[in-house]
């Protein structure tokens, strides 16, 4: 897009005026709030929570944002929750008329999401890794019979020749489940992906999605310790379990029981898996009894959203959303003698950055014309779910939304030189935030991870698969370079775990040049006259309404 030449010059010298290190300073401030043990780490709901809501929504009113919706700047949002009575729920398998009881929490975790019927028993097929992709005609499930069975597969993509965002898409829990209940099962029996760091699964990664064993819910802080209720929205319609009436996650400790006699072992599969193999497909000797009492409540908590209101007669109707989730996992399992999850990297950091990015377009005194909403969303870390409930009953007119840039822990760790940006070429999105990051000499670069199923686990594949053209962000890196290795080392240890706090080393000024580039690329696409499209042969194109 061609931009005026005082635009430019006025830009130019925004860059020039641009004080990193200070910007830096109100960035951190906000995290310092926000990622403080008084906040007990914003699970979705809590009282440290709604403190966690008053602060973005008064930084909000401060900046001169306009509520984005008819009812205020809050869009509350019912969940119900759901907790496993241990005590009065079992898992037995049945062998030759023998029965053994699994022990709960040590050789399978009994997950609350589904349609969980009281008293189940069913047989178990063990189905590879349990994915259908009809565009490259494969398909786990071929020639298999499950008409009445459980499910049981590895979560992960393994070795099919597709697409990363071909697999990414038909392994969420959404798309498995509904793969396998057409083929006939009633339930699924997960066993962790080996390839796959276990704080991504154990802790919450949504490879799995909302509907699988091991996703987000479960047990806080890393997958154990105390029980956390898992989540869902209370809206039935984003509800994606019905008819799954058994749903368990097989933990190391009893695995090798659900093969015995099957001619399999578990360390065969799970050496197949490491090595992302093929999987062999067999049925299990045992039937698998399941008895499940759940404790239900609900939660109330809600997105925030401001406004910044487009001038454009014609465009200011369409809006671009900038979006962050506010919510992290509360207080779970002790780590060196600490159990509470502040969450500052993931996402405090983030939301900070929308707070920040928002005072420096309203400041900037340069009219937009399309409106931007500022988006803190809630209940990312139970399975994206604050976002699909927006994304779902948006406060503005679904149709009018054109863009969703999203931020989940961007990891300032180093010198901003390159952006991963995941999407990078699947929308003119792409060259768009090229072009913004070139004023200020920063590179871009693909997703370095894809087989993590990134684009797909955060909050913009809500937006995604309602059609609008998305992006994410992480501080890039070349393979073999030390920032490489910050990046690994800090998922390795820190991340989801009660480390993400105050006391870890962040680049403050390199969180404001990232910031100041995407206020760009926001401004961009806010005012350029066509809207964000799908590239014609971008998978996600056929979200598009």
């Amino acid at each position: 897009m061609k931009r005026p030449v005082l635009f430019l010059l006025l830009t130019a010298a925004s860059l020039l005026a641009a004080d990193f290190a200070a910007e830096g300073n109100l960035w951190w401030s906000h995290i310092q709030f926000l990622a403080d043990d008084k906040l007990e780490g914003r699970q979705t709901g809590s009282d440290g929570y709604r403190k966690a809501v008053e602060y973005v929504q008064t930084a909000f009113e401060r900046t001169g944002l306009k509520p984005a919706g008819t009812d205020g700047y809050q869009q509350p949002i019912q969940f119900e929750t759901r907790m496993v009575a241990d005590d009065v729920s079992s898992l037995e398998l049945v062998r030759d008329d023998k029965t053994e009881t699994l022990v709960l929490g040590q050789d399978a975790t009994l997950s609350p999401r589904g349609n969980l019927a009281p008293a189940a028993e069913a047989a178990m097929v063990f189905v590879g890794y349990g994915m259908c992709i009809p565009e490259v005609h494969s398909c786990d499930l071929d020639g298999i019979s499950l008409r009445g069975k459980v499910a049981v597969y590895v979560n992960g993509p393994g070795p099919v020749d597709a697409p990363g965002n071909l697999k990414s898409h038909y392994g969420s829990g959404g798309e498995r489940w509904a793969a396998l209940r057409k083929a006939g099962a009633v339930g699924i029996a997960t066993i962790a992906n080996p390839r796959m760091p276990q704080g991504n699964q154990a802790a919450g990664g949504t490879a799995d999605g909302a509907t699988g064993a091991g996703g987000r819910g479960g047990r806080g802080g890393g997958g154990r310790g105390p029980a956390q209720p898992t989540f869902l929205l209370a809206d039935k319609n984003l509800q994606d379990g019905e008819g799954m009436t058994v749903a368990i996650a097989i933990n190391r400790q009893g695995a090798e029981k659900f093969f015995a006699g099957s001619g399999h072992t578990y360390d065969e599969i799970i050496k197949l898996a490491q090595a992302n193999a093929p999987l062999p497909k067999f049925p299990l000797q045992p039937l698998l009894r399941s008895k499940v009492t759940l404790k239900r409540d609900n939660v109330t908590a809600s997105n925030v959203a401001g406004l910044l209101p487009g001038s454009d007669d014609k465009l200011k109707n369409e809006y671009v959303v900038m979006s962050a989730h506010l919510d992290h996992l509360g207080v779970g399992r002790a780590v060196n003698g600490d159990n509470l999850y502040n969450g500052a990297m993931d996402d405090a950091s983030g939301i900070a950055s929308v707070l920040e990015i928002a005072r420096l377009m309203k400041e900037s005194g340069h009219p937009l014309k399309r409106s931007v909403i500022f988006l803190a969303v809630t209940a990312e870390e139970k399975g994206e779910l604050g976002s699909r409930y927006f994304a779902a009953h948006p406060t503005v007119a679904a149709k009018q939304i054109v863009a969703d840039i999203n931020l989940d822990m961007f990891l300032p760790l180093y010198a901003l030189k390159v952006i991963e940006v995941q999407g990078l070429t699947e929308s003119t999105l792409g060259e768009t935030v090229k072009t913004a990051a070139a004023d200020f000499d920063v590179a871009v670069q693909v997703d370095r991870e894809p087989e993590q199923n990134r684009f797909i686990r955060s909050d913009q594949y809500s937006f995604i698969k309602e059609g609008v053209p998305s992006l994410a962000f992480k501080f890039g890196y070349e393979f073999g370079s030390p920032e490489e290795k910050l990046r690994k080392d800090w998922v390795r240890d820190i991340y989801h775990k009660p480390s993400d706090d105050l006391n870890q080393p962040i680049d403050k000024e390199a969180a404001a040049k990232f910031d100041r580039i995407i206020a760009d690329l926001l401004e961009r696409v806010a005012n350029d006259p066509n809207r964000p499209q799908w590239h014609a042969d971008s998978f996600f194109k056929r979200f598009a309404k």
